[in-house]
């Protein structure tokens, strides 16, 4: 596989089948990007069906590590509301954040998945530090000017290469709105403890 071929190219992350997807490929652990992967560049909030996903995998199991470019304080409050460790300022596509985000989670290569919306910097990231990288349509076309700029160069490389149509047994947003309000609670009563 190429260095700019993601091993799956998802919609959204939310269409993402935990078992399926993750532990029945090895993944216990992922590897996520911030910025309109899991966060909307146009609200700036992660939506509830994004939230609920990472609820749910966490309930099963999943451990997570975000790995971000994003310099400011806002990303590290992320990290903090969601209770993920984080590797800021990651300058990716270097794999040295890759491989310091695995040490942060005890993981490995091989039982990692990097998970993140852009070729250039997640997907060749990931395979410079030699994981396996699942790629997600960004949230909203809202970006910074040169993501924007990247994101033509992105279309020439996938050479027509559209999202996984979602399977008809996908989870619906209303089951992860369980997992989401869970875990919503479980955040608010660890804060109160401390």
């Amino acid at each position: 596989m190429s260095l700019l071929e993601p091993e799956r190219y998802f919609s959204r992350i939310s269409q993402i089948d935990i078992k399926a997807d993750l532990f029945d490929q090895g993944f216990e652990h992922v590897l996520l990007d911030i910025d309109n992967t899991i966060l909307s560049r146009a609200t700036h909030d992660v939506p509830r069906d994004v939230m609920a996903w990472i609820a749910r995998a966490r309930d099963m199991g999943v451990s997570f590590c975000l790995v971000s470019n994003n310099w400011h304080e806002s990303a590290l409050r992320l990290a903090e509301s969601i209770n993920v460790p984080i590797v800021a300022k990651s300058l990716k596509p270097l794999p040295f954040a890759f491989l310091r985000a695995l040490r942060k989670i005890d993981a490995t290569r091989a039982n990692t998945v990097c998970i993140g919306d852009q070729l250039m910097t997640d997907v060749l990231g990931a395979h410079l530090a030699g994981m396996a990288a699942y790629m997600v349509a960004p949230l909203v076309d809202v970006d910074l000017k040169h993501t924007l700029m990247l994101r033509n160069l992105e279309r020439a490389l996938l050479k027509g290469r559209q999202p996984e149509p979602i399977p008809s047994t996908s989870p619906s947003v209303g089951e992860y709105a369980v997992h989401l309000s869970r875990a919503s609670q479980e955040n608010k009563s660890e804060k109160e403890q401390k």
